[in-house]
């Protein structure tokens, strides 16, 4: 495994986290499976890990929780700091994603909501102080309302965090850009991968001149980048989904990720190739692939041990960007 330093806050964080969604908020987890690979994680070096409460009203922070015990005294796991990194989020009161720009302040983050999730996230994870918190959605305008970055500076001034984040929208990264440069946000949280390259055009030039780190989620579109999806691909009821893959970006999709295969490299998937494309870029400090069974993260962890994709892949695959506008079926 190799490690990022993590914008300003200075920690070595692996350039492949472990996103925690998939173990409370989707059908077919099984609790035993995800702690042991969780655990395999760790021992193989990776030390950064994003969850929320949301994932299962508190499950997948308790899961978590119960890693972190499982290693506190192991000096042998961690990376080189032997610390593992914990970053979660804060729901909004309305219980709405994606965020809309009629949303206010009080209708998501009032200051008490934001003090009452914080201090659920500390007892579900059994933790005095959070690494990282987050907003889990977005709009840069609440910086208008003088609260929130009190709201921020009390979290960092209590000591309940050391850092703060915002989760960006699907497909709206520029709506991140003023928490960073207002000083607000110490990380940002955004889609990008081999299909969402936007991040590049003004976020990531952003965050680099104010050093606030970058997470790259949804590095597999949800699963279209893994070149395993069908246009006959169903969910069991009540899985996320099934809202989101709707036959018109199922099939749109599907074509996107079949016109990706012959580029795959030998002795490669079409996943570990999409994580290889988000590593060349250095504006990203970790890449956070959901990951439910031991054998996903030995693959996505070996492409940190692989590395960056050779140039002339790189350059091949940045003509597949496919820019998106927020749907209906989009959150």
């Amino acid at each position: 495994m190799h490690y990022r330093k993590f914008g300003r806050t200075g920690w070595n964080v692996s350039e492949i986290g472990y996103g925690m969604w998939g173990l409370a908020g989707w059908t077919g987890s099984d609790d035993a499976e995800s702690l042991d690979a969780l655990q395999r994680a760790v021992d193989l070096g990776c030390n950064f890990f994003d969850t929320a409460w949301a994932y299962g009203a508190g499950r997948s922070e308790q899961i978590l929780g119960k890693v972190l015990r499982a290693n506190k005294n192991n000096s042998a796991v961690g990376g080189p700091d032997k610390k593992l990194y914990v970053a979660t989020k804060i729901p909004p009161k309305n219980e709405k994603w994606p965020s809309r720009r009629d949303f206010t302040l009080d209708d998501c983050y009032p200051p008490d909501h934001i003090e009452a999730y914080v201090n659920k996230s500390l007892a579900n994870l059994g933790v005095e102080k959070l690494d990282l918190i987050q907003f889990h959605t977005w709009e840069d305008r609440w910086l208008t309302d003088e609260r929130l970055p009190r709201a921020v500076e009390k979290l960092r001034a209590t000591g309940k965090a050391e850092a703060v984040g915002v989760s960006v929208n699907r497909w709206e990264p520029y709506n991140g850009i003023r928490a960073v440069l207002e000083g607000v946000a110490d990380a940002v949280q955004v889609i990008y991968n081999i299909f969402d390259q936007n991040p590049e055009d003004a976020l990531f030039p952003i965050c680099r001149m104010k050093d606030v780190a970058v997470i790259a989620r949804v590095p597999f579109d949800e699963g279209t980048l893994t070149g395993t999806l069908t246009v006959d691909s169903t969910w069991p009821k009540g899985d996320w989904r099934n809202t989101y893959f709707v036959p018109e970006n199922l099939k749109s999709s599907i074509a996107h990720a079949e016109a990706l295969r012959p580029l795959v490299p030998a002795g490669n998937s079409m996943a570990q190739m999409a994580l290889r494309f988000i590593l060349n870029n250095p504006d990203v400090s970790t890449i956070i692939p959901g990951m439910r069974k031991r054998r996903n993260v030995e693959a996505n962890i070996a492409a940190s041990t692989q590395g960056s994709l050779p140039a002339a892949l790189h350059k091949q695959l940045r003509a597949h960007r496919w820019d998106r506008n927020p749907t209906s079926w989009s959150q």
